[in-house]
């Protein structure tokens, strides 16, 4: 059985979100590789050093092409590849003009909900390439319940052809950090982590924390995250508040100082009007770091009786409960030990297991294989 991969995803070197997982599931699938189940991983550029190493049978193979490249590069040379026998895109996009049995994942369908937050040829693609994929497969994956509904509402899916598969999350993935080397000295903070767009609702939690700091002036706000669509809005509404030496939005940071965040952190927010998965609240579970969440898509979902939620359409439940947290110890030491457990329940090696089980049915399936 041969299946073929997407891999472009985990071949960066910044990862987030869906680049963790499609490297999770590569490493995964290359320790079950063998001389009857050969994976080979079609990229644009050559493999970086953190992808897995390839062997007899786990392979690369560079396909060069930049515009169009899933939907016309790819299909090209699969054309020629008469020994694949199903097809896995880790994230939404199928390639067009195949006949390969096909499983795509679907991370989120936030596009719908928040078309602003994107750029008009991203949401063009999202909204029609997505749907050629969810039709064409013939397993999809969705990350949560929530993805799944969604897919059921807006593309007409079938129940029967969605599988959830939870992402993982296991902290032993991630360097830990050296006891007492923590970059932020001060732990009295509140964090957050995440792009920076309209959709994670960030205009929320810094007015809920303008309010917060009025009764604990010696707290800051750390924003984690790249800029995203429109994030201008977020920059000026720290300047309009005069919160300029009270906010510290660092960017991108590594994992030996994302670490030091969560374990030192006061608390994580994450306010987000919609998360097809949210990774970050096991992230800072994982790490002994109280949550409070919205009340919103997919996060009570993974968040369970682990989290603190509030409505995230309101500046003031957010800052209640930020009060009630810095009041109440007991609660506070609750929610770090419900969240140690919480995050046992999600794991990269069934996450994996469970997504090959799939991708090997549908070649079942279409093959007699």
């Amino acid at each position: 059985m041969l299946i073929a991969i997407d891999g472009n995803e985990a071949n960066v070197k910044e990862k987030v979100g869906v680049s963790i997982y499609t490297l999770n599931l590569l490493y995964y699938f290359k320790k079950k590789a063998n001389k009857e189940l050969n994976f080979l991983i079609f990229l644009k550029e050559k493999p970086i050093k953190k992808m897995p190493q390839s062997n007899n049978f786990f392979k690369y193979e560079v396909v060069k092409g930049s515009f169009l490249w899933s939907q016309l590069f790819l299909p090209v040379k699969l054309f020629l590849k008469t020994n694949i026998n199903v097809f896995f895109s880790p994230a939404h996009y199928l390639p067009r003009f195949t006949k390969i049995p096909s499983v795509v994942t679907i991370h989120d369908l936030s596009y719908f909900y928040y078309p602003d937050d994107f750029l008009p040829s991203d949401l063009y693609k999202l909204k029609n390439w997505t749907k050629y994929s969810v039709n064409k497969a013939k397993k999809i994956i969705a990350v949560s319940k929530t993805t799944k509904k969604d897919l059921m509402k807006f593309y007409q899916v079938p129940d029967e052809k969605i599988k959830v598969i939870y992402n993982g999350y296991e902290k032993n993935l991630i360097t830990q950090s050296p006891k007492n080397k923590n970059w932020i000295k001060d732990k009295n903070y509140i964090l957050y982590v995440g792009t920076l767009q309209p959709r994670k609702n960030i205009l929320t939690l810094i007015d809920a924390f303008y309010q917060f700091i009025k009764s604990y002036p010696q707290f800051k706000l750390i924003v984690v995250g790249k800029k995203g669509w429109l994030f201008e809005k977020i920059f000026q509404k720290v300047e309009n508040l005069k919160l300029e030496d009270k906010i510290i939005f660092t960017d991108y940071v590594n994992d030996q100082k994302l670490i030091s965040l969560y374990q030192n952190a006061f608390c994580f927010v994450l306010p987000s009007f919609y998360e097809g998965f949210g990774i970050p609240i096991l992230e800072a579970m994982s790490f002994g770091c109280p949550v409070i969440s919205s009340f919103a898509s997919s996060l009570p979902e993974i968040g369970a009786d682990a989290c603190l939620y509030f409505d995230p359409k309101s500046s003031n439940d957010l800052y209640n409960k930020l009060i009630l947290l810095k009041k109440n110890q007991d609660l506070r030491n609750k929610l770090i030990t419900k969240g140690r457990e919480r995050v046992k329940f999600f794991s990269w090696q069934k996450c994996a297991r469970e997504t090959l089980e799939v991708i090997k049915s549908v070649c079942l399936y279409d093959k007699n294989y």
